[in-house]
């Protein structure tokens, strides 16, 4: 493992990432929530359903899905051997059937040695969690590519796997989680990490060249790492993308963790859509910080001890998108809602 990471930092150095001599710093408060009084700007829009079913996975994303055309990667979150906190998969199979007919599911391997290290090891997960129902490209199973990153302090550029630019269109299908580096996992999550390739991309923004710790990486320095990531990958495709994150079984571990995930105790509460990607994760973020003490308490405690926070507020210094929203209640005909309605109600966790 140690003659893997050497190399990687070797190719690290090679291939362009910004490094401390530009004398580069993280920004701060990423463990501080910013509440919507607060914040400024123009609003996006942000649709909300509390319907956890297939039905309400369609009734999302047709919300968002104009300017999806060509050929999609519909890019998931396909989980470790067994994980029991991913999306259903009998959802993501009616979902693509009605309205993403002929798409692929797009993913790529791991940076840890795991069921998806290798494409070998990462084709056998998706057996055993049942992705068989429609092609699967893994994206660096062929190699990486480049793609620029416009206004990145940490990077010019981010490796992606290469097959990614095939892609005329990409919908984020996201299960929304903590996560263990990032506090959280959203779709700056699920893009920034899962489209940057297994071996640089994902060394870029996890590890620190010239030393020992895979992980080292962390707090304010990691959420902006992973954020440019993502700029790279919305930036390529432009208009044609769209975001649909699923707030359920929502542990404190990200599905990288499978069967080994912390137990759930956060409550489900639907999902929502949206074309603006910060808008989409703020939103999620504001119904959790809406939830009763007792319901967010473990979430909240993960995001804030990561300085997960630092993922949105970046987002909005990069120009990604709005962390001002006008949230949409798709299940009472369209009214607006806050995020403290969209919070009432909830029942507690029941693992079925």
């Amino acid at each position: 493992m140690n003659k893997i990471i050497s190399t990687l930092m070797l190719l690290v150095i090679a291939m362009g990432a910004m490094t401390a001599q530009n004398k580069v710093t993280a920004g701060v408060d990423g463990n501080k929530y910013v509440a919507y009084a607060e914040r400024s700007g123009n609003e996006s829009v942000v649709y909300f359903t509390r319907d956890l079913s297939a039905a309400g996975l369609i009734k999302a994303y047709e919300q968002v899905n104009g300017m999806i055309e060509g050929h999609v990667g519909v890019k998931l979150h396909t989980g470790e051997p067994n994980g029991p906190n991913i999306i259903p998969r009998e959802w993501v199979e009616a979902l693509m059937k009605k309205d993403l007919n002929g798409a692929n599911i797009i993913e790529t391997n791991t940076y840890y040695q795991g069921g998806r290290y290798t494409t070998e090891q990462h084709r056998q997960t998706l057996k055993v969690n049942g992705w068989t129902f429609c092609p699967v490209d893994i994206l660096d199973e062929q190699g990486t590519t480049t793609l620029p990153i416009v206004g990145g302090k940490w990077f010019k550029k981010m490796a992606v796997g290469g097959h990614l630019t095939n892609y005329d269109s990409m919908v984020a299908l996201t299960h929304f989680k903590g996560h263990t580096q990032g506090g959280f996992g959203g779709s700056n999550k699920n893009i920034g990490i899962g489209c940057a390739d297994g071996r640089i991309g994902k060394a870029w923004i996890h590890t620190t060249p010239g030393q020992p710790d895979q992980w080292d990486i962390r707090e304010e320095e990691f959420m902006e790492r992973m954020t440019e990531s993502t700029k790279a990958t919305i930036d390529y495709f432009g208009q044609h993308v769209c975001y649909v994150n699923v707030m359920r079984n929502m542990s404190v571990s990200c599905d990288c963790e499978g069967v080994a995930a912390a137990p759930v105790v956060t409550p489900n509460v639907g999902i929502l859509s949206s074309t603006d990607i910060l808008a989409v994760d703020q939103a999620c973020i504001d119904i959790i910080y809406a939830m009763t003490a007792a319901e967010h308490h473990d979430i909240v405690e993960r995001i804030e001890s990561r300085h997960g926070l630092r993922q949105l507020s970046y987002m909005k210094e990069l120009g990604m998108g709005n962390d001002r929203y006008i949230l949409i209640d798709l299940d009472n005909g369209g009214k607006r809602i806050t995020a403290a309605e969209a919070a009432q109600g909830l029942k507690p966790f029941v693992k079925k």
